[in-house]
Formats: structure tokens, C-alpha cells, sequence
């Protein structure tokens, strides 16, 4: 074990010092060049002719939350149900073990 885990620590270091790169580890410091800023005029865009986003028609919307609501009830009693064939097996197979 100790073995193992002294490969794979080899292993990661090796990796973290194959991927580093060189040009950046043996140059120095990096100072940004000079930066000039101009200002340049606002640019006025024409008044919108569409809506910002789409328009969501509340009837589709409340539909399609009571499917994602039914398709949430439907999965939630798959699990209660496959819980329970999990508990009902394991006491079975507690009751066949203290038998023996």
C-alpha cells in the first residue's frame, strides 16, 4: 500500500511539473505594457421594434409545471417503492439467517 501510494504521488508531482511551463518558470516578472484610453462618442441606437425576449404564454407555463410537478410524483413513488423491496428483502433474508 504504502508503495502505491508512494507511485502515485510520483506520479501527480510529475505530472504538475511536465505541465508547468518553462518560459514562465525562468522569466521574471511581467509588467504589463502602456495602455493609452480614448474616449470615443456614444453611439445612440434606434428605439427597439422587437420585445426585448420571447413572450411566455401563461397557459403553456402553468402546463408545463404540472407535468414537471406529475413527472416529480411519479419518480418519487418509483424510489418509496423500490425502498421498500430493499427493506422487505433484507428482513426476509435476516429472518432465513437467525433460522439456520
Amino acid at each position: 500500500m504504502g508503495k502505491l501510494r508512494g507511485l502515485v504521488l510520483a506520479g501527480v508531482l510529475g505530472a504538475v511539473l511536465f505541465t508547468a511551463s518553462p518560459a514562465s518558470a525562468l522569466a521574471g516578472p511581467v509588467r504589463p505594457a502602456a495602455v493609452t484610453v480614448s474616449v470615443a462618442a456614444p453611439v445612440l441606437f434606434p428605439a427597439q421594434t422587437q420585445p426585448p425576449g420571447p413572450v411566455l404564454d401563461p397557459a403553456q407555463t402553468d402546463k408545463a409545471n404540472t407535468e414537471k410537478t406529475r413527472n416529480k410524483l411519479v419518480a418519487g413513488l418509483i424510489a418509496v417503492v423500490l425502498l421498500g423491496i430493499v427493506i422487505w428483502g433484507r428482513k426476509i433474508r435476516s429472518k432465513r439467517a437467525k433460522g439456520s
